[in-house]
């Protein structure tokens, strides 16, 4: 049995599923749900739902009303090989109306939360130099996009 997340959109759902499965590998567009009737938010013939992947894990694209905006409450974490990953998806989510936020946090253009990291990130905010832990998540805390070289410096006490 799989765990499958849902994502409600006001309208947009085909939009985001196209949007996310053009961005990240392993990802398609599985099949969709037409209304074969009226429904309390959709009309005879529109697409309520949108069955796509994310890097191989299922996701239903909701088309629901704009009752239930996201939030950072729920949010992805990308977990990225190296600064040159990070900056790809941070240009590609943070575009056409994507939102920078603070620790390699974004908010992408139909209001899902990111966190654009790296697995490296723990040798410098847990490495076994508790100063030189604080001096990276000081420095981690005054940065959008996580900078690892800054995080490195910062860490070795070069800064």
């Amino acid at each position: 049995m799989d765990l499958t997340t849902c994502l409600w959109f006001a309208g947009r759902a085909r939009e985001a599923a196209n949007f996310y499965t053009s961005i990240f590998p392993d990802s398609s567009i599985e099949d969709n749900w037409i209304a074969p009737t009226d429904t309390p938010g959709n009309k005879q013939g529109d697409e309520i739902v949108v069955n796509f992947k994310i890097f191989g894990r299922s996701f239903i694209g909701l088309n629901g009303g704009p009752q239930f905006p996201h939030s950072e409450a729920i949010s992805f974490q990308i977990p990225c090989a190296d600064q040159k990953e990070i900056d790809k998806y941070w240009d590609i989510l943070t575009e056409n109306g994507g939102q920078e936020s603070q620790c390699g946090w974004l908010k992408d253009k139909f209001g899902i939360s990111w966190q654009v990291t790296s697995p490296e990130m723990g040798k410098y905010l847990g490495g076994a130099d508790s100063a030189g832990a604080q001096r990276a998540t000081q420095a981690m805390l005054g940065m959008k996009k996580i900078d690892l070289a800054t995080m490195k410096k910062a860490y070795e006490g070069e800064q």
